[in-house]
This record gives C-alpha cells, sequence and structure tokens, in this order.
C-alpha cells in the first residue's frame, strides 16, 4: 500500500470530481489517499507519490497549479508523480479536435518538463455557458463548439488502475523531506 496525495485545481468542479474518481479508485485498489485543492497549506507528512492536477485555462493550469508545480518541483522530481489536465478539446468540432489533441501547450509542457511524470494525461471536462465570459461564448459558437459534459470516466478509472498497480509494483519506500 501507497500514501499518495491527489492536489488539484479547479474552477468549476470538474477537475475536482475527476480528483476524486481517481482517488476512489486508488483507495479500492488498499492505497492511502489524501485529496487537496491547491491552494492547499502545509502538507505533511511526506507521500510516497503525488498526482497534480488542474483545469486548463487559456493553455494554461490555474495559478494556483502552477505555483504548486514549480515551487515543488526538486522534491517532486524525487518521486512517482502522475499529472493531469483537464481541458475542453473534446467540446471542439472534429478538425479542431485533432489538432487540439495534439497540440502542445507551453506552459503546461514547461511544467511537465520540471517534474518528468511518470505520465502528463490530458481528459475533458465540463463546458457550461455560465463558464465563459460574453466574448469566450461567442469565440465558443463561432469555432462550433457544444456545451456538455465530455468526461470519459472509463478513460479516468483505467487511468487510476494503472497507477494503482504501479505503485503495488513499488518495492522500496524513501523517506523524504516534506512537501510543505
Amino acid at each position: 500500500m501507497a500514501s499518495v496525495w491527489i492536489v488539484f485545481a479547479s474552477e468549476h468542479h470538474s477537475t475536482r470530481q475527476i480528483s476524486s474518481r481517481i482517488s476512489d479508485r486508488l483507495v479500492e485498489q488498499g492505497h492511502a489517499v489524501e485529496v487537496h485543492e491547491l491552494p492547499a497549506g502545509p502538507l505533511s507528512p511526506p507521500p510516497d507519490a503525488v498526482v497534480v492536477g488542474s483545469a486548463v485555462h487559456d493553455g494554461a493550469w490555474l495559478p494556483a497549479a502552477e505555483t504548486f508545480v514549480q515551487t515543488r518541483a526538486e522534491l517532486l522530481g524525487s518521486r512517482p508523480v502522475w499529472m493531469f489536465s483537464v481541458g475542453m478539446t473534446a467540446a471542439l468540432p472534429g478538425p479542431l479536435r485533432l489538432l487540439a489533441a495534439r497540440a502542445e501547450q507551453p506552459r503546461i509542457a514547461r511544467l511537465v518538463g520540471l517534474v518528468r511524470p511518470r505520465e502528463h494525461r490530458r481528459f475533458s471536462g465540463v463546458i457550461r455557458r455560465g463558464h465563459l465570459d460574453r466574448k469566450g461564448a461567442m469565440v465558443f459558437r463561432l469555432l462550433g463548439c457544444r456545451y456538455g459534459d465530455y468526461r470519459d470516466w472509463a478513460e479516468i478509472d483505467a487511468w487510476a488502475a494503472g497507477i494503482g498497480r504501479e505503485l503495488d509494483g513499488r518495492a522500496d519506500r524513501t523517506e523524504h523531506p516534506g512537501l510543505a
């Protein structure tokens, strides 16, 4: 059994719900999980592994998640880490969806490069009219996007199960200083 922190930044609850789902799957596999919404206060004792996620707005993680990764990059790099981003790729029409799925978002890529996680996964979330300002809603409509819940729970469950299996295979449990 591994101790795992799931830390996340969410604006409209989609990333929070995905984090909770990942936690549920890891707990089912026997891991001790703590879920923390960012910004969080001091976090300790240090976990065996960390899952970090954020909603994506304008091609970047939310500031609290960026700050968490930047200020703890060295320590995060010393343990198994998985990262996930929650955006609106699935809400885009076909050709734009394909382009967005292949596009690398530079600010997120820099965070991934700092930590070098076991994996960085991109999930689609929920997009509602109330999530966008007037200009954003107009662009959204002009692009041919559709509002809705695009979370693929089977994909999220499979990803969490994979994390759990990797954690089950860990033989060494090295002590590390806290992430506080």
